[in-house]
C-alpha cells in the first residue's frame, strides 16, 4: 500500500531530501547537491517557490519506506501574464514501482485540479529557478553539469504511462576550449565589434545593482513573446539571481556586450562546473565538505554556459561570438577543456544555430511531458 504525504515534519523532509541519495548510490553520473541547499529550496529560500503560488512537496512511503517524492505547484504570475491554467512538477524521484509513481502523478493532478488548472507539464525548475529541468532520454553515460538534471531512465516511461506526452525537448551542448578555436574567432571577433560598434565586458562586481538592471533590461527587449515557459524577470527575482549568483560569480564568465552609447545589448550568465567539486562534498559542507570545496575548485576545467541573450537588433552581428570569445580565452588560460551551453529549448532556433558553430549537435537531450487533466 502506497501512502502519498506532504511534508512536514523533520523526518519527511529529510526523507524528500534523501531519497535520491539512496536511489543513485551505485550511479557515478549523479552528482549529490547540498543537503542544506535543498532544504533551502523547499522553504523558498532565494527561489520564488512561495510568491509565484499554490504548491506542496510530498513523499510516497510504500511498507514504510520512502520511495518516491516530488514537488507539484502553480506559478499564477506567470499564467496571468500568458493567459493560461497551468501547473508544473518539479524535483521528481522514484524507484522503479509503478504502483509509487502512479500514486504521487496522481496526487500531483487531483492537487491541481482542485484550483482548477487544466493542463500540468514537467518536470520544470522551481519558479525562479534554472535547474532540474526535464528527464535525460538519451545519454545517461556523460557526467552532469552543475545544477542540471540527471535521472533513472525509467523515469520516462513512469511518465508515458501515467499518460503525460512530449512537451518540447531542452538540448545541451558540449564544446571543447581549444587554440584553434580562439584563433579562428580572434580574426571575426574584432572586425564586428568595430563594424557595429559593441564592446563585450566582464561583470562588474562592485556595480552589481546597476548590471543588473542591464541584464533584466536585455531580458525584457531579447525575450520572444510567444515563449510560452518563460517571462521577464520581477525586480523581486532579480534580486534572488543577484543573490544566487554573487556568491559563486566568476566575472571571467559573465559578460555584458555594450553598444557605443552604452546601452546593454547582450549577456552571458556561465559558471565553472561546481559538479566536479560537488561529486566529492557528499552532499555536505561540513566536516571537511567546504575543505574539498575550497581545494578541488582550483581544479574545475569545465563551464556551464546557463543564460545567453542578445537583444534584436544586434543578432546576427556576432554578439554571441563575442561573448564566448572572451571566455573562452580567459578558460584557456585557467586551463579548462570543455564547455556546456544548456538548456537550449527546442523552439529556440538563435541559440541552437549559435551552438552548432562551436559544437556541432547536441550531446544530450532533456524531454519535459505535458497532460491535459
Amino acid at each position: 500500500m502506497v501512502h502519498v504525504r506532504k511534508i512536514q515534519t523533520r523526518r519527511e523532509i529529510r526523507d524528500f531530501v534523501m531519497l535520491p541519495f539512496q536511489l543513485y548510490k551505485e550511479d557515478s553520473s549523479w552528482v549529490p547537491p547540498l543537503i542544506h541547499e535543498m532544504k533551502n529550496l523547499l522553504r523558498g529560500k532565494n527561489n520564488s517557490l512561495f510568491k509565484a503560488g499554490p504548491h506542496v512537496a510530498v513523499v510516497a512511503y510504500k511498507d514504510g519506506a520512502p520511495q518516491g517524492r516530488l514537488l507539484v505547484g502553480i506559478n499564477e504570475e506567470l499564467n496571468q501574464y500568458k493567459g493560461i491554467r497551468e501547473g508544473y512538477i518539479a524535483l521528481y524521484e522514484c524507484m522503479e514501482d509503478e504502483e509509487v509513481s502512479s500514486a504521487l502523478l496522481q496526487f500531483a493532478e487531483e492537487f491541481l485540479k482542485s484550483y482548477g488548472i487544466e493542463k500540468v507539464k514537467g518536470p520544470l525548475s522551481v519558479p525562479g529557478g534554472d535547474d532540474y529541468r526535464g528527464f535525460i532520454i538519451d545519454n545517461f553515460k556523460d557526467p552532469t553539469y552543475v545544477m542540471n538534471t540527471y535521472n533513472k531512465k525509467y523515469y520516462n516511461d513512469q511518465f508515458l504511462k501515467a499518460g503525460f506526452i512530449k512537451y518540447f525537448d531542452c538540448y545541451a551542448y558540449e564544446g571543447k576550449f581549444t587554440m584553434q578555436d580562439k584563433e579562428r574567432l580572434e580574426k571575426l571577433v574584432p572586425y564586428a565589434m568595430k563594424r557595429y560598434g559593441y564592446t563585450v565586458e566582464p561583470l562588474n562586481l562592485n556595480d552589481i545593482e546597476k548590471e543588473m538592471q542591464d541584464i533584466k533590461r536585455i531580458i525584457e527587449e531579447a525575450m520572444p513573446k510567444d515563449w510560452d515557459d518563460f517571462m521577464p524577470p520581477t525586480e523581486e527575482e532579480i534580486r534572488m539571481i543577484k543573490k544566487q549568483l554573487l556568491p559563486f560569480a566568476d566575472p571571467d564568465f559573465i559578460y555584458i556586450a555594450r553598444d557605443k552609447e552604452r546601452n546593454p545589448i547582450g549577456f552571458d550568465i556561465a559558471l565553472p562546473d561546481y559538479n566536479q567539486v560537488l561529486s566529492r562534498m557528499k552532499g555536505r559542507y561540513f566536516p571537511f565538505g567546504i575543505l574539498k570545496f575550497l581545494y578541488f575548485r582550483k581544479k574545475i576545467n569545465a563551464l556551464r554556459i546557463f543564460v545567453l541573450f542578445v537583444t534584436p537588433e544586434y543578432r546576427k552581428k556576432g554578439v554571441t561570438a563575442a561573448i564566448y570569445y572572451e571566455g573562452l580565452k580567459k578558460g584557456i588560460a585557467r586551463g579548462f577543456t570543455k564547455v556546456e551551453g544548456s538548456t537550449v529549448w527546442e523552439y529556440n532556433r538563435p541559440m541552437q544555430n549559435d551552438a552548432f558553430g562551436f559544437t556541432g549537435g547536441p550531446y544530450k537531450t532533456y524531454r519535459i511531458y505535458q497532460k491535459e487533466i
